[in-house]
């Protein structure tokens, strides 16, 4: 099973420049979260603090008891295996094959034979659905096909925590959707903590279990993905609804008197979309009914919300829903 993230007090900044002063947040172990905000708001670097490649000025980030930014360099060295990584090109070696760039953190962080890395390396390329690729140079395989031999190289150490650096940059509308649905089939077979860090709001909106948002030096806003979407806070509700109006400028910084301005509540928030569920028909154990959080705190879902492409109501119909894909 994944393991909790917990983050608390963070501060990081480089010279003069602050990247953000306090963000405190906890990652649920086995879920899937996702961090987003404007560009320059510190969002990969941290990722870097979570792994110990970059430390911050203060603060805690506790993962499996053990409190990064204060570890040994042994220690932190062992603490790095529970991480898989998919960085945002897929980092592949490219005089290397496919297969050897999936063997390579096998071949250099245990004492595995070559049969059993054999066994791994295709096993993982099966998951990520690779298989027959093995012989492929980075150079002669696609963008989405690189993007998956990053995240297949990612789990051959079978991690407990998997980062996702902008799977989607550079993909298109339909290989992002289909490794969206890779992401919530991983997450629903190896039971793994997943943080996507992300730009895209159509993944923002369909894929994780939890939502951030990064803005101003601070973390406006994470927790559970129907209190992000249902939320009137005007820097959350702009961006993740893609709205012009609001405290989110061209430039990183506006001026006080705008955002003063802007600071009321904006307009209802974009209906909030069903989730995206396990391609086997089965039901993720992370996942919550449909409304649930809505439904405990009292907040009425924009209309229109938990509709899907077939018109189907997941607020009415979810039992039917539910029961019938577990028949499948």
């Amino acid at each position: 099973m994944g393991v909790e993230i917990r983050v608390e007090g963070l501060r990081k900044s480089f010279g003069r420049q602050v990247i953000w002063e306090d963000v405190s947040l906890t990652i649920p172990a086995g879920e899937i979260s996702a961090l987003l905000g404007p560009s320059g708001t510190g969002k990969s670097v941290f990722l870097k603090n979570l792994v110990g490649l970059l430390r911050p000025d203060r603060g805690h980030i506790y993962v499996g008891g053990g409190d990064v930014p204060r570890l040994r360099e042994s220690d932190l060295y062992a603490l790095r295996r529970q991480f898989g990584v998919l960085f945002q090109d897929g980092a592949l070696f490219g005089s290397m094959n496919l297969y050897d760039n999936i063997a390579f953190p096998l071949r250099e962080h245990t004492k595995k034979g070559e049969a059993e890395i054999r066994r791994i390396v295709l096993e993982k390329m099966e998951m990520v659905g690779l298989s027959g690729s093995e012989r492929k140079l980075p150079g002669e395989i696609s963008g989405g096909m690189k993007k998956r031999a990053g995240l297949a190289r990612a789990l051959v150490l079978d991690p407990e925590i998997i980062l996702a650096d902008e799977p989607d940059s550079g993909l298109d509308p339909v290989r992002t959707a289909y490794l969206n649905q890779l992401f919530v089939d991983l997450n629903t077979r190896l039971g793994a903590t997943f943080l996507i860090v992300t730009h895209d709001i159509g993944t923002a909106r369909v894929l994780p279990d939890n939502l951030g948002l990064l803005f101003r030096r601070g973390l406006v806003m994470f927790g559970p993905r129907e209190m992000v979407l249902s939320s009137t806070h005007p820097a959350v509700n702009q961006f993740f609804n893609a709205r012009r109006q609001g405290p989110i400028g061209m430039a990183e910084e506006k001026d006080l008197a705008e955002v003063a301005a802007e600071s009321a509540p904006q307009s209802m928030p974009a209906p909030i979309p069903p989730q995206l569920m396990p391609s086997d028909g089965g039901l993720r154990p992370a996942m919550r009914r449909p409304g649930e959080w809505l439904r405990e705190h009292r907040v009425t879902p924009p209309p229109g919300s938990f509709i899907d492409d077939e018109g189907r109501n997941w607020l009415t119909d979810w039992d039917a829903l539910a029961a019938q894909r577990q028949r499948r």
